[in-house]
């Protein structure tokens, strides 16, 4: 058994008992956005977390020592590219990623927003011309070393 057998059989596991992701992330303790990641195949579980998973989701012994393995993250590229929401999401970073980056430098200095030490949160926010998504990348600032 392999992550993306996992991940087909968690999915498999939430549309047929009808679980959602911030019911997941309340039994864990962690937050839906990153629940869902682990999830589908992108971050690791500790020993609990794949045993509350597996019990949630119905998954096979062996899919608790899958989930405990690094993943190789981003693995799907094919895939998403032609996912339309996804494919709007690299769109406003081609868009907007040279602004962010002259904003990040201008404001902290020479230096990246950490991928590593990072949340995402997710919100959706009412608007009488139409519902809002809202998404916020929270990540550390580290100096590239010399700046």
């Amino acid at each position: 058994m392999n992550r993306a057998e996992v991940t087909e059989q968690i999915i498999e596991a939430k549309i047929r008992k009808g679980i959602r992701w911030a019911d997941v992330a309340d039994e864990l303790g962690a937050s839906k956005e990153w629940v869902t990641t682990a999830c589908l195949g992108q971050m690791t579980l500790s020993a609990g977390q794949a045993e509350k998973i597996a019990g949630i989701f119905d998954l096979p012994r062996t899919a608790v020592a899958v989930l405990q393995t690094p993943p190789v993250r981003g693995q799907s590229e094919a895939a998403m590219a032609s996912d339309p929401l996804i494919y709007r999401l690299r769109e406003i970073v081609a868009v907007y990623g040279p602004t962010i980056k002259e904003l990040i430098h201008e404001d902290f200095g020479d230096g990246i927003m950490s991928a590593i030490d990072f949340r995402l949160t997710l919100n959706r926010r009412e608007d009488p011309k139409g519902d809002r998504v809202e998404i916020v990348l929270n990540g550390k600032y580290l100096p590239y070393p010399g700046a």
